[in-house]
């Protein structure tokens, strides 16, 4: 009994060897003919494919995953996680609102704001910008403006002195420094004898602010609320107040119960931060999707060229295969010996190509400036796309559905030609040799 199991055991292992030997020669191909050099070629470039597949993926997930983070991270920087607004953007008796929604679960600040647009001048530039109005203490606890500022800090807005803090993109286009004054009209006007006359007020440029977003850096334009009050005659009333959660992605759950939780004290609008900016995010995940699904097919072309590689192999060594089967191999030996010429293509092309894609990914904020030096181009304009710099964040569940896919298609790609080369007839293919 001891004797027959170790026989299987050596029986099993020499099966095993033999099978892989022979896969890992045809893969090698080194024979003279130059046929076989011929088949060499198409696994070199299949595993070539493959590799170039697996790494693009990688890479241009990764960069799609950076693209969410980072255009997530930047709008939350200046935006809130959640906001309370009333009809007409007039939200009256803020206070009670701000103290009912205060000790909320999840709920870390508070801050009242005033939204409005105006007129930006400076000698002969005018720019449009939205305003916000805010109070410095609250405003840094529920965004994250505080940590962008580049010039000045938001408590260097104080009421009364009408002190303005610029995007750095805005303040270029007005050509605006620290300690510049600039006039700021507002569209509400007041009705005099000589018809509609905007309210306007000089304000100092105290702070400028850079969050590394366009849309904001350009457009966006800080002053007290209490001097927003006065310009906009909001009195005592406020646009709405703005929420910071402990998790940002509890907003929509923390957002349906502070609505059932207001709904018996007045009219309220609450809105949270994937509702407004749901666009941003829907197009970023359909772009993730469609580029993984478009460089699948990458993968998914190489490993057809696997199967143009076996067919051709199975041709060429129709004797060796009719020699083998006569000296005991089963069709199940000559099955595997195939499959394993063509797993080793898949296993090595996925292998480089995940080393590769990887390297990439975790440097891509080094090789997409030196291109762009080199080459003298921008691959992301500030003024065309929201994030000016290429993001990279690699996620290893993403590697490994990659590698797995890709080594899933190359087995796939194997189970044709190595069928067909088990179904050769001995007699048949040695007829002629």
């Amino acid at each position: 009994m001891d004797w027959g199991s170790a026989n299987f055991k050596i029986e099993c292992r020499m099966t095993f060897s033999y099978e892989l030997f022979v896969g890992l020669r045809y893969t090698r191909a080194k024979g003279g003919q130059g046929r076989n050099h011929f088949i060499s070629f198409i696994s070199l470039t299949s595993m070539i494919g493959i590799g170039l597949g697996v790494a693009a993926l990688i890479v241009v997930l990764s960069v799609m995953n950076g693209f969410q983070e980072e255009l997530r991270s930047r709008i939350l920087g200046v935006a809130s996680h959640m906001q309370i607004t009333g009809p007409d953007n007039v939200l009256q008796d803020w206070q009670h609102v701000a103290a009912e929604v205060k000790d909320a679960p999840h709920v870390k600040a508070v801050a009242p704001y005033i939204m409005a647009q105006g007129m930006l001048s400076y000698g002969q530039a005018v720019q449009g910008a939205i305003v916000r109005g805010v109070l410095p203490e609250d405003e840094d606890k529920v965004a994250d403006l505080g940590a962008s500022m580049r010039a000045g800090k938001l408590s260097d807005l104080k009421s009364g002195e009408f002190g303005i803090i610029l995007g750095v993109e805005l303040a270029q286009s007005l050509g605006v420094f620290m300690g510049d004054k600039v006039v700021l009209l507002s569209p509400q006007g007041q009705f005099t004898p000589t018809g509609l006359v905007p309210r306007i007020k000089q304000f100092k440029v105290v702070g400028l602010f850079q969050v590394g977003m366009y849309e904001y850096d350009s457009g966006l334009a800080l002053i007290h609320m209490d001097d927003a009050a006065k310009l906009y005659r909001m009195d005592s009333d406020v646009s709405g107040v703005r929420l910071k959660l402990d998790d940002l992605f509890l907003a929509p759950q923390v957002s349906r119960q502070i609505t059932q939780q207001l709904s018996d004290k007045g009219n309220f609008f609450v809105t949270d931060w994937t509702e407004q900016h749901a666009n941003f995010f829907r197009a970023v995940q359909m772009e993730k999707r469609v580029m993984f699904v478009i460089l699948a097919l990458i993968v998914a072309v190489a490993a057809f060229n696997i199967v143009s590689t076996l067919v051709m192999a199975v041709t060429d060594k129709r004797a060796d295969i009719a020699i083998l089967r006569t000296l005991g191999a089963s069709p199940a030996s000559i099955m595997q010996i195939f499959i394993v010429q063509g797993a080793l293509i898949g296993v090595i092309g996925t292998f480089f190509g995940t080393i590769g894609g990887v390297l990439i990914a975790l440097n891509i904020d080094v090789i997409v400036p030196f291109i762009e030096h080199v080459f003298g181009v921008q691959f992301l304009a500030k003024d065309v796309y929201y994030i000016s710099e290429l993001p990279s964040h690699l996620l290893w569940s993403d590697v490994l559905t990659i590698t797995g896919m890709s080594f899933v298609l190359s087995l796939l790609a194997t189970l044709y030609p190595s069928w067909r080369a088990s179904k050769i007839n001995p007699a048949e293919a040695l007829r002629y040799e």
